[in-house]
């Protein structure tokens, strides 16, 4: 009985021994998989082609704000002052809480698909799908918005444009804008960033003469003695809150989009100082373009309850002449261009970042090996937002909100966990305080957010659902979206050799230039993760 226990023994030794060393080689030809590939494909491109400081701050600036255009509509409801107010008080609630997350998570992990990335590894691969998942469908409605965006403002100079009804000229024009992005895009990251720093200065200059104007006393109006009058805060009827908080919620949609930048982050040089310098640059850039042309608005003379969709052309006229209010109408155009070109560079990093952890088919994930650039999952990208355009979507602020909201709650859920759970986590920027001050800076935007949907709820939406049930019914669609993924099993491969998912992660740590402990030592940057499919 010993001699036959001692050689099971043996055998059960000697498979182990093999198991063991079967592992070893496959994660050797993994590596060796991995290294052979060119470096711009599978993590990013080299330095000399990635995002510095200011082309990262413009990108950012196009995916949060676009300029001016849009705050019509809060002059009209609250006069100068309620704009004003709102417009100053919104970045210390809801912005400034986001960006601090964004800055400490991006310089910790600075991974490809960012916010996914982050969820995924915190709260684990459900929860990294529906971050994904919400932030796909809120794209679906907003990128069709900004070509017809260009096309309105590029409708005031040439009426022809004004048909924007499918084979209509105004529908061609969007077309080509399209098309024009995604030649963009599949040049490169560095390409866009180059794009949007030329297209914030030429549109951000007509604003600066603007400025000048009204400054040096050439308005209509004269700016220091309507001061006085045009900042009263407007009063309502019962003096109900209710209106206010609808400003405040039109402010939050000016104000969102602060993560869109994280999913680049292995194309931005130096990721752990950049995004952190860059955010804080980015909100000061957004709230200054928003407060001192609304400002300086008042010199127009232009009544407020006539600021409507567009009046920032009327206010050029009025300053400055014609030729101010054509380069407004352009600017106008610009702000369409780059909302649409820095943000479809940001979505299609996502379907690239699922592909590569096995969630989604492996042809996604494959990378031009000059550019970097996702190929596949941007021109994917490029032709559903196409087929959005004849859907005749509108903005729906609630939606949009709503769903950015719900993307908001995973991010301070993912940053509060991996506090918790990897507190010895390089973090070459964090938030100051513990967990508790993590958590109190979260609950600022949310509560604003929950209190903003509450009394906004019943805004009209579309096909029959109210803004707020279309939006509920899009998150609810999550679960059956990761469902069905599992059901399709395109994670099998990664289930079965977690090797690959193991020597990628690896290798984009290099590449970020993050610091490997050795082999002794707990992980202090990004781990591998295996998808509990």
């Amino acid at each position: 009985m010993k001699h036959g226990s001692s050689v099971a023994k043996l055998a059960t030794t000697r498979k182990s021994v093999k198991l063991r060393r079967a592992q070893r080689s496959r994660a050797h030809r993994a590596t060796a998989k991995l290294a052979k590939e060119p470096k711009i494909a599978s993590g990013g491109p080299n330095l000399s082609k990635k995002l510095g400081l200011r082309a990262l701050v413009a990108t950012t600036f196009f995916m949060v704000s676009g300029g001016p255009y849009g705050l019509e509509e809060i002059v009209s409801g609250y006069g100068f002052g309620g704009a004003l107010l709102l417009l100053l008080l919104v970045p210390f609630i809801w912005s400034l809480p986001i960006t601090m997350l964004v800055g400490e998570l991006t310089s910790a992990l600075p991974s490809e698909g960012g916010y996914y990335a982050w969820a995924r590894r915190a709260l684990g691969p459900f929860w990294g799908v529906q971050t994904a998942w919400m932030a796909l469908a809120m794209s679906l409605f907003d990128m069709a918005i900004y070509p017809m965006l260009v096309v309105t403002y590029l409708g005031q100079l040439f009426p022809a444009l004004a048909d924007s009804s499918v084979g209509g000229a105004g529908w061609y024009m969007a077309l080509v804008m399209i098309g024009l992005s995604v030649c963009w895009n599949l040049r490169g990251t560095r390409t866009v960033g180059m794009a949007s720093q030329l297209m914030a200065a030429a549109l951000l200059l007509p604003f600066g003469v603007l400025v000048v104007l009204a400054l040096s006393g050439h308005g209509p109006v004269s700016l220091s003695a309507s001061l006085p009058s045009q900042l009263r805060l407007p009063s309502h009827e019962g003096g109900s809150v209710m209106p206010w908080l609808n400003g405040i919620l039109l402010c939050l949609w000016n104000y969102m989009g602060w993560e869109n930048a994280s999913p680049v982050a292995t194309e931005v040089e130096s990721p752990q100082k950049t995004y952190p310098r860059a955010m804080f640059l980015t909100v000061l850039l957004v709230a200054g373009c928003y407060v001192v042309p609304v400002l300086c608005g008042i010199a127009s003379g232009l009544p407020v309850a006539e600021w409507t969709t567009g009046s920032w052309v009327e206010v050029g006229r009025r300053l400055g002449g014609p030729y101010l209010a054509v380069a407004i109408a352009l600017g106008g155009a610009l702000c369409g261009l780059g909302m649409f070109n820095a943000l479809i560079g940001s979505y299609a990093r996502l379907p690239l970042a699922m592909a590569r952890d096995g969630i989604l088919p492996k042809w996604l994930a494959r990378k031009d090996p000059e550019t970097g650039a996702p190929t596949r999952s941007i021109l994917l990208a490029a032709v559903l937002y196409t087929a959005c355009l004849g859907l005749g979507f509108k903005r729906l602020v609630q939606i949009d909100v709503l769903l950015y909201g719900a993307i908001v709650v995973l991010e301070f859920a993912s940053l509060i966990v991996l506090r918790i759970k990897e507190p010895q986590l390089v973090r070459p920027f964090r938030i100051p305080g513990g967990v508790v001050v993590a958590v109190l800076m979260g609950c600022l935007p949310v509560s604003l957010l929950g209190l903003s949907l509450w009394f906004g709820r019943n805004e009209t939406g579309m096909w029959g659902f109210s803004a707020i049930g279309l939006g509920v019914l899009v998150i609810a669609s999550g679960p059956l979206f990761y469902l069905l993924l599992r059901w399709a099993k395109f994670s099998r491969r990664t289930q079965l050799d977690p090797t690959l998912t193991e020597a990628r992660d690896l290798r984009d740590a290099r590449e970020s230039r993050e610091v490997l402990p050795s082999a002794s030592a707990p992980r202090s940057v990004e781990t591998p993760v295996i998808l509990g499919f």
